[in-house]
């Protein structure tokens, strides 16, 4: 009875857990801080040839206001070669490119880094078979790997 009752208490804290994520968001543990997170995955984007469309810093724009925020930043980035297939498997996944990143710092300390998974976005937009996913999600986890790596 003890070892179904730790097992119960374990399911239920694993899956209460899920429940806090959002959503088609893969994150990544980084063991760098925030900047240099966020560097080593512009470096890794732009090595692959993609076009960097901005980086943003939600924590300088937290603090124009006054307010203070946790270091917080996107990176948006894309290139047509993978993006045009996606969006021609459904157009309207074009809400959702170019494709984002985000580097934040948790209560805790901890670095994280997300991105939508592009399955996710996928089903999103009813095109669950789009030949580009598997290549675009090998991308990003890649991408992921080198900013991450300790």
């Amino acid at each position: 009875m003890r070892i179904i009752s730790s097992f119960l208490i374990a399911l239920l804290l694993a899956v209460s857990s899920l429940s806090f994520a959002a959503d088609g968001l893969v994150a990544v543990k980084s063991p760098r801080g925030p900047k240099d997170t966020m560097d080593r995955l512009e470096t890794a984007v732009k090595q692959k040839g993609m076009t960097i469309f901005a980086r943003i810093d939600h924590a300088a724009g937290a603090a124009k206001i006054g307010k203070k925020l946790r270091p917080t930043e996107l990176l948006i980035f894309g290139n047509p070669q993978g993006g045009t297939p996606f969006m021609e498997c459904s157009q309207t996944v074009g809400i959702d490119l170019p494709l984002k990143a985000l580097v934040w710092q948790d209560a805790s300390g901890q670095v994280w880094l997300g991105y939508n998974d592009p399955a996710f976005l996928a089903n999103r937009h009813g095109a669950s078979r789009c030949p580009v996913i598997e290549n675009m999600k090998k991308a990003l986890a890649g991408f992921a790997q080198e900013a991450t790596a300790p």
